[in-house]
């Protein structure tokens, strides 16, 4: 069984997923469609992919597209999410879900009306360290999980200038101010993609941007943002806690290693740091470095990676870690390039087995509303002054 898919963006990203998506057995054509004509054509004939759109409204109405995939600009994902299951399609998104609670609603009862699948391609989920983590919770290791630490630090002088002109044009300082509180997934997705339990409540702190290049600068951004580094404490269901830090200028060197995590429990604990993991319990330390460690599959200086700078290629570069279990992946993504420490082609993978089997999969709506909606809410608090707020959930998703 295949299905044909259309992938709505051709930015840094997009032309890296079409190369996956095609090579699936489980797809069967890939379109493109972009704001930019020729931003389209180049990725279609780039990738070898089956043909553009010229529009996301003509790629809907079109019976030869089953399903499309989101790679737009962060705040976008909400409105088009919604467009494509009201159109019939199934919905792979991009990070983050939505930007606000009622988007994120509309989004679970649409998929709940419909039954379409929709899925949130969260390469947290599949960070070794967060799979490391939840193979051991499952095995009871950890004995009871109390606490959790969750990063993505990436400075803004590391690629991140570089790929808001590239998606911003003009205008780009107005959306390079994006509230970091407000692309959670990668922190909050790590911690929750191992810990089986979801946020009931935040209190978060934002610091002030002091940079002054009219980046984080209230008077330009389109989100009235002035925040550049914003750390968040949740409390979790069951009893708990963990706390997230959303930094865009950090000494740190995000090119090695943008997402980290440490779990923390009644008989042993995890931690990792940019080159360097350790699982500990109270007899010793055991370095696990090498088991997280993905093998790069890509070479930085591949032709494909010459629109990206430079100090963003290592998420498109890297292979799988010993932890990921490649056994489920199709034999064609064998010697394919992966990104983000392994995630890519396990989140294909997801995406197209759910399509194609009618199932739930690993993050599906509801799942990603736990993901995505504790930022949003965080993001509020932090601009209360850390006032602590309670967290909706939508609960489980439903059985099938």
């Amino acid at each position: 069984m295949t299905f044909s898919l259309g992938i709505v963006g051709a930015g840094q990203f997009s032309g890296q997923f079409a190369r996956l998506f095609l090579a699936h057995p489980g797809v069967r054509d890939v379109f493109v469609t972009d704001l930019l004509p020729e931003r389209a054509e180049r990725v279609a004939a780039a990738e070898g992919l089956t043909g553009t759109f010229p529009s996301y409204e003509a790629m809907l109405e079109s019976a030869a597209v089953d399903a499309v995939a989101v790679f737009t600009q962060r705040w976008t994902h909400g409105p088009l999410v919604l467009q494509g299951l009201a159109a019939g399609k199934h919905v792979y998104s991009a990070v983050p879900m939505a930007v606000s609670a009622q988007e994120i609603a509309e989004i679970i009862d649409a998929v709940g009306t419909t039954g379409l699948t929709y899925m949130m391609g969260e390469t947290s989920q599949y960070n070794p360290a967060t799979v490391h983590a939840r193979d051991k919770i499952a095995e009871g290791a950890f004995g009871r999980l109390f606490y959790a630490e969750g990063d993505y630090v990436h400075d803004m002088d590391l690629g991140f200038y570089d790929a808001y002109r590239y998606s911003g044009g003009e205008d780009w300082k107005a959306t390079a101010s994006y509230p970091p509180l407000l692309y959670p997934t990668h922190s909050v997705g790590g911690v929750l993609g191992a810990w089986r339990t979801h946020a009931v409540s935040v209190s978060a702190i934002g610091v002030v941007d002091e940079r002054g290049d009219g980046v984080f600068d209230r008077s330009v951004s389109r989100f009235d943002n002035d925040v550049s580094n914003a750390t968040a404490l949740f409390e979790v269901a069951g009893g708990g806690s963990f706390r997230t830090n959303e930094f865009r200028r950090v000494g740190y060197p995000s090119h090695i290693r943008e997402s980290r995590f440490r779990f923390f429990g009644t008989e042993a604990s995890m931690e990792q740091l940019a080159t360097v993991a350790l699982w500990q319990d109270k007899t010793g330390v055991e370095d696990i470095s090498g088991l997280l460690e993905p093998k790069p599959t890509t070479p930085p200086d591949d032709p494909s990676l010459r629109h990206i700078a430079p100090e963003l290629r290592a998420a498109f570069t890297s292979g799988s870690a010993p932890v990921h279990d490649r056994g489920r992946l199709p034999r064609t993504f064998d010697r394919m390039h992966n990104g983000h420490e392994g995630s890519h082609h396990f989140l294909v993978d997801d995406f197209v087995t759910a399509v194609n089997s009618r199932t739930l999969p690993p993050v599906n709506a509801w799942v990603a509303a736990r993901y995505t909606l504790p930022g949003i809410v965080a993001h509020e608090s932090a601009r209360q002054g850390g006032v602590r707020l309670a967290i909706p959930d939508f609960g489980d998703a439903p059985e099938q």
